[in-house]
């Protein structure tokens, strides 16, 4: 039994297994453990990951969807410190205005664009803005995305509806729009966050692993379609990673300390390699690694960042 069932958590071994959040309930016999668990867990933390040396995206433009929080956010600001002028959108006007001040402040280009992926003259109106204001595009990170944690029969349509028109369709808008421009610049490179889940599921996301199903599917096409064109479309699927998605599920009867503790003994009880779960500064990184011009021949698959945990299973 893992150490967090013992502990009067109501999750069991798998029940966070993969993508970038999952629901969480946690009981007052969890309070002394996970206060200790803190001490323990927080000595054996790598460092965090380091920014990459070089700037492999000078002139180059770069495109990220939901960009405001969580890695999309990471991803802009790793593409701006490499060089590339970034245009990204996200719902949330507030953080997108900030993430657009923190990485100008930090001597990068960028500009948030308030877009929702759900609304195609919105995906259409933010590209030509990002073409607009920098004169091509080169990259594009689709990576708006959303999760509803239910069975299925619990979950409403529309629920099922708004997962699929973010998750996949989203994808698909942005691809359409992104191609042009991307062919009058000679090339590109499209990265699609995918996730784990296309490889592996777990009760309550239904919803959410047929949507990014349907992402690997849309990523393999897009491939074929667009090889000769000289466009690479690949997926990057992350395993569970600590993001503001995976916040928004923390209970209201625990202290930050308790919830930093049970996260991080959840990545040690299933994250079967690295024992943690991922920063959203490393599957940045892992983004950027995929669009660079280091992977000119990989195209058309996706690529598992999940610290080992698919091959625990």
């Amino acid at each position: 039994m893992a150490n967090a069932e013992r502990a009067g958590w109501s999750i069991g071994r798998r029940s966070l297994l993969t993508g970038t959040a999952a629901g969480v309930a946690v009981t007052a016999a969890a309070t002394s453990w996970a206060t200790s668990a803190l001490g323990a867990s927080g000595a054996g933390q790598p460092p965090a990951p380091q920014p990459a040396a070089g700037r492999r995206f000078e002139g180059k433009v770069a495109l990220v969807t939901g960009a405001t929080s969580g890695i999309g956010r990471a991803a802009a600001v790793a593409f701006a410190r490499e060089g590339a002028r970034v245009g990204f959108c996200g719902r949330r006007e507030e953080l997108g205005r900030q993430v657009e001040r923190d990485i100008r402040a930090a001597g990068g280009e960028a500009t948030y664009v308030k877009a929702d992926v759900r609304v195609p003259a919105e995906v259409e109106a933010f590209v030509a803005a990002v073409v607009a204001t920098y004169g091509a595009l080169h990259v594009a990170l689709n990576n708006a995305g959303i999760q509803v944690v239910k069975p299925l029969h619990e979950m409403t349509v529309e629920e099922w509806d708004d997962t699929a028109h973010t998750n996949t369709r989203g994808v698909f808008l942005a691809i359409k729009h992104e191609v042009p421009p991307m062919r009058a610049a000679g090339g590109g490179v499209i990265v699609v966050t995918g996730s784990a889940n296309e490889f592996a599921s777990r009760p309550g996301l239904g919803a959410y692993a047929a949507s990014k199903g349907g992402v690997t599917g849309l990523v393999r096409t897009a491939a074929l379609d667009y090889g000769a064109d000289n466009i690479r479309v690949v997926a990057l699927s992350p395993g569970t990673t600590d993001t503001p998605m995976l916040d928004s599920r923390r209970p209201a009867n625990i202290t930050d300390d308790q919830w930093a503790a049970g996260k991080a003994q959840y990545g040690a009880d299933n994250v079967d390699a690295l024992r943690r779960m991922a920063r959203p500064e490393e599957m940045a990184a892992a983004a950027l690694a995929l669009a660079s011009p280091d992977m000119t021949f990989l195209t058309g698959t996706s690529v598992v960042v999940d610290g080992g945990m698919l091959a625990g299973l």
